[in-house]
């Protein structure tokens, strides 16, 4: 269900092999960068990187003023990775994808190619989705 919505927006799914790693890099560096390795390890970090937000380590909206700052995104092309998943993909033609979209999935994370939001879905129901913005 999930493949075919965005198929019926037009969306264009292509997956990243060689690049995934380096992008996966620039996420943590980027959005987690003021988090000390020590915090890191004390929320569980490694486990699930979204867990900076619901420790409430980086400022972030949450629930449906998450969902709205992602709608109000020019979202024409994403990247998008997955917690347990080690490649990344590309959504292009994706203006029309909306937060209600992801919510079938876990561990999700979106974010725009320029690095400047990321907005995640997880797999608790208490927790997120979070939207980020870098200042």
């Amino acid at each position: 269900m999930y493949n075919k919505n965005l198929e019926d927006k037009g969306v264009l799914v292509t997956e990243l092999c060689e690049e995934s790693e380096e992008i996966i890099q620039k996420w943590d560096n980027t959005f987690a960068k003021n988090i000390s390795e020590e915090i890191k390890e004390v929320i569980y970090y490694s486990q699930y990187k979204w867990h900076m937000f619901s420790y409430e380590k980086q400022d972030c909206l949450t629930d449906n003023a998450a969902r709205d700052a992602f709608n109000a995104e020019n979202k024409n092309e994403l990247y998008v990775m997955y917690q347990h998943t080690p490649f990344i993909q590309v959504f292009q033609n994706a203006n029309n994808v909306i937060a209600e979209d992801f919510d079938s999935e876990q561990d999700i994370y979106i974010f725009d190619q320029e690095f400047t939001w990321t907005y995640v879905h997880t797999h608790e129901s208490m927790c997120g989705p979070y939207f980020y913005k870098v200042k």
